[in-house]
C-alpha cells in the first residue's frame, strides 16, 4: 500500500492549522475565533527497523506527535479548547499537568490573550516541560502532591471561579485530539490494523477512538483499527482495575493513578476489540533508545511506551498487519532522562590535538 498525500500536499496550499484542514468535522461555528499555531500534520514515518524485529511482513509506522508547535500531541485539544474559550469569552484558563498540557495551555492562552494557572506536582515534571511553562507566560504553582490531586483541585476552581478548565476532562480538548486518527487514515488511505497508544490521563485514546469512528462513518476509511493501550507498571490502574494511589514511572507524561477518562476508555477498549497491557520503565528505556538510535526518532520516554508495548506483545500481530503506534512527546521535553540513560560513547577532556582527538576515535 502506498502512503497517500497528506491534506496539505494534495493541495498545494500552506497548512491552515487542523481546525481549518478539518472544519467539517469539528465543533466551530463562524464565529469561532479560532486561536491556532498551525498544530496538526505531523508526519507519519515508516519504522522499518521495529517492521524488521518483528517480521512476517509487518509494516509498522510511528505517528510523531512531538512535530506540534510545542511539541506534544496537546496541541491538538488546546486550540480547540483555547478558541472555544475565546469565543465564550473568558479571560483565563487553568490545568493540572505532568508537564505537556501546561506547555499546551500556556502557548495558546498567551496567544488568546488569556491567562494561563497551571498546577503540577512539586519535583515530578520533566524541566524542559516546566520551561516551556514559565517562558510562556503561565502563572504555575507546584503542589505537595501527585497530579490526580492536583487535577481534583482544579476542576473545583474552574467551578467555583472565573477560569476555564482545559484538561481533557473539556470536551472540546478531545475534539481537537481525534484529528490525529484523520491524520493516520489521510496518509494511509485507510485505518491501520493496530493503533498502539501510550496511556496516561485516557484521553488520546478516547480522542483516537472518536476520530476513526467518525472517518469511518464518512466512508474515509472501510475498517476500524484495535485500539492496544500501554500504561507504565508504577501507573497502570486501567489495567489492574483499580487506581493507583501513588504512581510511580520514569515516563513522568502517564504518571498517573487515577484516569480522568477511565470509562471511555475502558469503552474504547471493549468496542475496538482491543487490549491494555503495562510495560515496565525498562521496556520504556529500550524502546526509547532503540526508536533513537535505530530509526533516528527522538521521543520522550512516555511515547516510547506505545512502541515497548507493541514489542511486548508482538507475537501477537497479524501476519502482514498494519501497525501505528502514536509518539506523544518530543525527545526534548526531558533531556535529563536522555543523558541519564543513554548508551553512546562521550569521551571528555580531550585534548584539541588531531593524534589524540583520533587516537580517542580508534584510528
Amino acid at each position: 500500500m502506498t502512503l497517500s498525500l497528506s491534506v496539505a500536499t494534495s493541495h498545494r496550499q500552506p497548512w491552515p492549522g487542523l481546525i481549518e484542514a478539518y472544519r467539517e468535522y469539528l465543533p466551530v461555528i463562524e464565529k469561532t475565533a479560532i486561536v491556532t499555531l498551525l498544530e496538526g500534520n505531523t508526519p507519519l514515518l515508516p519504522a522499518p527497523s521495529l517492521a524488521k524485529r518483528i517480521g512476517r511482513q509487518v509494516r509498522v509506522f510511528v505517528k510523531y506527535d512531538g512535530l506540534n508547535p510545542t511539541g506534544s500531541f496537546k496541541d491538538r485539544g488546546m486550540t480547540m479548547a483555547i478558541s472555544k474559550a475565546k469565543e465564550a469569552g473568558a479571560k483565563a484558563v487553568i490545568c493540572a499537568s505532568t508537564g505537556n498540557t501546561s506547555a499546551a495551555a500556556a502557548a495558546y492562552a498567551r496567544r488568546g490573550g488569556m491567562r494561563t494557572f497551571v498546577l503540577i506536582p512539586d519535583g515530578y515534571v520533566a524541566l524542559g516541560k516546566l520551561a516551556q511553562a514559565l517562558l510562556y507566560g503561565a502563572e504555575v504553582l507546584a503542589i505537595k502532591g501527585n497530579f490526580d490531586q492536583a487535577l481534583e483541585i482544579v476542576r473545583e476552581m474552574a467551578q467555583s471561579y472565573p477560569v476555564t478548565l482545559v484538561n481533557s476532562v473539556n470536551p472540546y480538548r478531545l475534539e481537537g485530539q481525534k484529528t490525529g486518527a484523520f491524520e493516520v487514515v489521510d496518509a494511509l488511505g485507510n485505518s491501520p490494523d493496530w493503533l498502539c497508544i501510550p496511556v496516561g490521563n485516557a484521553g488520546n485514546v478516547t480522542a483516537y477512538w472518536m476520530g476513526f469512528c467518525q472517518y469511518h462513518q464518512a466512508g474515509k476509511c472501510d475498517r476500524l483499527p484495535r485500539m492496544m493501550g500501554f500504561q507504565a507498571v508504577g501507573a497502570s490502574p486501567l489495567v489492574t482495575g483499580v487506581p493507583v494511589k501513588n504512581p510511580e514511572t520514569i515516563a513522568t507524561a502517564i504518571r498517573i493513578g487515577n484516569p480522568a477518562s477511565w470509562e471511555k476508555a475502558i469503552a474504547v477498549k471493549s468496542a475496538s476489540q482491543g487490549e491494555f497491557h503495562s510495560v515496565t520503565d525498562a521496556e520504556i528505556l529500550d524502546a526509547y533508545r532503540l526508536l533513537a538510535s535505530e530509526e533516528g526518532i527522538f521521543c520522550e520516554p512516555a511515547s516510547a511506551a506505545s512502541v515497548a508495548g507493541m514489542l511486548q506483545i508482538s507475537d501477537q500481530i497479524p501476519a502482514g498487519a498494519t501497525v501505528v503506534c502514536v509518539l506523544t512527546g518530543n525527545g526534548l521535553k526531558d533531556p535529563e532522562t536522555a543523558i541519564k540513560h543513554n548508551q553512546s560513547l562521550f569521551k571528555q577532556g580531550i585534548q584539541p590535538e588531531l593524534h589524540t582527538v583520533a587516537e580517542a576515535m580508534g584510528f
